[in-house]
């Protein structure tokens, strides 16, 4: 990880522009519309039918709701995600609307370095980090794609280094929640929703089915006393850490748990953007760092360096997204201690393919960017 941290800081340099050949043969038909020189924006929204209703200690939910963004130049197409989260505020007409207001931005550039293109257009999404996110993946996804690689592979990355991704198990009935996750046997890590009356009862229910490694999300659902009190049972249970135990707020509390908890505390409501990595290190033992809050894969980059800095572990979690949004997480896969990527298998049914997790593995596809092919399907779905 140490090799990792200098990958990624020298990452951070762009490859030259020029667009091999491989390119132009994946490229296919070229754009219609006008100017083709400059980035082209498209947005397009999806109702994301789930396979059970998702249900976390603050809510449930049927439906995802998700906005797509499609950034167009020279006959390729780059994707990028930005997921509804009503607890964030961050609704998809929010979010339309920031993306329209810099589309005149937007649309006067070429693709470049991501980064650069990113701090170029971030003003323009000041408290609309979802927005943000989606723009600053597509423009990842198309800037692989015009130059032939995979971004990871243009990081200097290797796609098989990296931690499995676990598989996540919401709330509902002890006798539900066991066959959900025999629904996906085989897993070697499951992470279980917790914040209900009966925590330890469901963990131990669970533990007689597999003999995989079990993670705890409380969704700031306990309590410090509740915190300290189930720790012990749950490790006991073969539970390897416990996220967001408390309310993101509640750094007192943390403060009072962090140095007796039996189970290390992984951060996630406490960690959006990039000064909450500082403020996390004398209250918890890693931080899960999510692409929507933080405003895409260029910020989560300097947290996860930043974080390594500061000897915490860190994860890459997701929202409830689609293929097109865990293909932009798993481009970061190399430089993690733990991946929560499984929000496309959530779905009934997806709108996109991409990097496919398999049981836990990894599978990257043979295409560029990150990997990203919209399925017609979804390509018919007018744009808003």
């Amino acid at each position: 990880m140490a090799a990792g941290g200098s990958i990624l800081i020298a990452g951070c340099q762009s490859p030259s522009a020029t667009r091999p050949a491989a390119a132009q043969k994946e490229a296919g038909p070229r754009l219609g519309r006008a100017r083709p020189d400059r980035l082209q924006m498209t947005l397009r929204e999806f109702d994301l039918p789930l396979r059970h209703a998702f249900t976390l200690s603050r809510g449930s939910k049927r439906t995802a709701r998700t906005l797509i963004v499609e950034l167009a130049q020279d006959g390729m197409r780059g994707y990028g995600e930005g997921p509804e989260s009503t607890y964030y505020g961050a609704s998809l007409a929010a979010m339309r609307s920031a993306l329209e207001r810099a589309r005149p931005q937007i649309e006067s550039m070429r693709c470049g370095d991501p980064a650069e293109f990113w701090h170029r257009i971030r003003p323009a999404f000041e408290n609309q980090p979802f927005g943000l996110c989606a723009l600053d993946e597509a423009a990842h996804d198309l800037w692989g794609k015009l130059r032939g690689q995979p971004v990871w592979k243009l990081w200097g990355l290797d796609c098989h280094a990296g931690p499995p991704s676990d598989y996540t198990i919401g709330i509902d009935t002890i006798d539900v929640m066991v066959a959900k996750m025999n629904e996906f046997p085989g897993w070697p890590v499951y992470k279980i929703k917790l914040g209900t009356p009966h925590d330890v009862d469901i963990i131990r229910a669970l533990r007689q089915h597999t003999r995989a490694v079990f993670r705890v999300d409380a969704n700031a659902g306990w309590t410090p006393e509740e915190t300290l009190r189930k720790a012990p049972a749950l490790k006991a249970l073969g539970v390897e850490f416990i996220e967001q135990p408390l309310p993101p707020d509640d750094w007192a509390g943390m403060k009072e748990i962090f140095p007796r908890c039996t189970l290390p505390i992984i951060a996630d409501e406490s960690c959006l953007a990039e000064p909450d990595v500082d403020r996390c290190a004398d209250c918890f033992h890693g931080v899960n760092i999510k692409l929507v809050k933080c405003g895409g894969i260029t910020p989560a980059r300097r947290m996860i360096a930043r974080a390594r800095q500061l000897d915490l572990k860190v994860m890459i979690g997701c929202m409830t997204e689609s293929t097109v949004g865990i293909s932009a997480i798993a481009q970061l896969r190399p430089l993690l201690d733990y991946a929560d990527t499984d929000g496309a298998l959530l779905l009934a049914k997806d709108i996109a393919t991409g990097v496919r997790i398999d049981r836990g593995r990894f599978v990257y596809p043979k295409v560029n960017g990150c990997g990203v092919r919209l399925l017609r399907s979804a390509r018919t779905q007018p744009p808003v």
